[in-house]
């Protein structure tokens, strides 16, 4: 059987999953299927939690799934921060801090985090998103290798800038390039 393998950029304010129960859908949650009536057997390679938006790779085949999942492959995000982050809290982040990880504590593996220097050219922010209400913000790139749980949300937070909003650009080789909300391309799936 020949599997197919999607990128699409996941809006602000989706689940990355592509259904659920009655008792969620009550609550007014936005799902994948909504973006695209995927092959049966399609799933997200990882996750972006629903206030993060950028680049989800979707697959109907589970050996790769796992791979990309288990193998360190780089993820990388761009992140706004609230504050002016200084060289000391990038320096934590790329050393690894301690997070919180279902209830037990976790140190972070080291990763390259840099600090950006001009502000990336992307779809405007969801207007829920409160965005230099107070000081002004900083962009950054962190790469990693792991994917804990709302990992660079919690990074972030541990050196004491908090992130404001959160785009996935890359996973291995594969780019979001220039793609909007929303969007969904059919691709082959070579991660190197």
């Amino acid at each position: 059987m020949a599997h197919s393998h999607f990128k699409l950029y996941k809006p602000f304010g989706m689940l990355s999953q592509l259904s659920s129960g009655e008792e969620r859908q009550l609550r007014k949650k936005r799902f994948l299927s909504e973006l695209h009536d995927f092959p049966s057997g399609t799933m997200p390679i990882g996750r972006l939690d629903e206030k993060s938006e950028g680049l989800l790779l979707m697959t109907t085949d589970g050996k790769l799934c796992n791979h990309i999942n288990t193998s360190g492959i780089e993820k990388e995000y761009w992140a706004q921060l609230d504050g002016e982050v200084t060289s000391e809290a990038i320096t934590r982040i790329k050393n690894g801090v301690e997070i919180g990880v279902f209830g037990k504590r976790y140190v972070t593996k080291p990763c390259r985090a840099f600090r950006l220097g001009t502000i990336p050219i992307l779809p405007e922010p969801d207007s829920r998103l409160r965005i230099d209400t107070h000081r002004n913000s900083t962009w950054v790139k962190i790469i990693l290798t792991e994917g804990k749980f709302r990992q660079v949300r919690k990074m972030t937070a541990a050196v004491g800038f908090p992130t404001l909003r959160l785009i996935r650009v890359r996973v291995g080789n594969i780019y979001l390039n220039h793609m909007a909300p929303g969007i969904v391309r059919k691709i082959d799936l070579k991660i190197e």
